[in-house]
């Protein structure tokens, strides 16, 4: 498996050489630095934990610099870590480039969705709403929430209510690279993909194409 972070740039569309069009979803790969390499003899488990995308030193601390320094390379502003058979092969201040992955290729993209504030359990879980009547006194609540049995003296943590809707990590599964481009350091994906633009997301080969 192999896996990078990018940048949702946007989207466009390509036209295939029948002249189909193909809605594509544009992200951004800059290099990745391998700043620390995890190992199973020293942390339990084996993973990359790379940097993404430069950021000034006056506001970077000591601790990180130092991480930073020994990976000889500036200070990052994203530092995740992402994992992979394949990624094994890469060391300390080595870059991971957008060149893993080719056009054909099926992946993962795991990103943030868009975050739609507060909202209640009509928009934010589908609950149906009441009688539109002038005479009922119920239009858009989210109904009882008491339950039956043992228990039934509270509300069970988990209860789906009114809450914060969105914002929230989204894994698209399936989807076909289109075309990757390393002079521009740029991947297009076919079909959408969650959060904003400028989004940071990470791509990763299918686990279940």
């Amino acid at each position: 498996m192999k896996s990078i972070l990018g940048r949702k740039a946007g989207m466009t569309q390509v036209f295939t050489t029948d002249g189909v069009m193909v809605p594509v979803t544009v992200i951004e790969v800059l290099p990745n630095v391998v700043l620390q390499k995890k190992t199973v003899e020293n942390d339990g488990y084996e993973a990359l934990q790379v940097g993404y995308e430069e950021k000034r030193a006056n506001i970077t601390n000591k601790p990180s610099k130092g991480i930073f320094d020994k990976a000889n390379t500036t200070p990052k502003k994203f530092v995740k870590e992402i994992s992979g058979d394949e990624m094994n092969s890469y060391n300390v201040g080595d870059e991971v480039k957008v060149g893993i992955f080719q056009a054909g290729d099926v992946v993962d993209v795991i990103g943030t969705s868009k975050g739609k504030g507060f909202s209640g359990a009509i928009k934010r879980f589908g609950y149906s709403i009441g009688p539109k009547a002038h005479g009922s006194g119920y239009h858009r609540g989210m109904g009882s929430v008491a339950t039956v049995g043992r228990t039934n003296n509270r509300i069970h943590p988990g209860t789906k209510m009114p809450g914060h809707d969105g914002n929230q990590q989204v894994t698209i599964l399936n989807l076909e690279v289109v075309s990757v481009d390393e002079s521009k350091n740029a991947i297009l994906v076919k079909g959408a993909i969650p959060g904003n633009k400028g989004g940071l997301v990470t791509i990763r080969n299918s686990v279940k194409a």
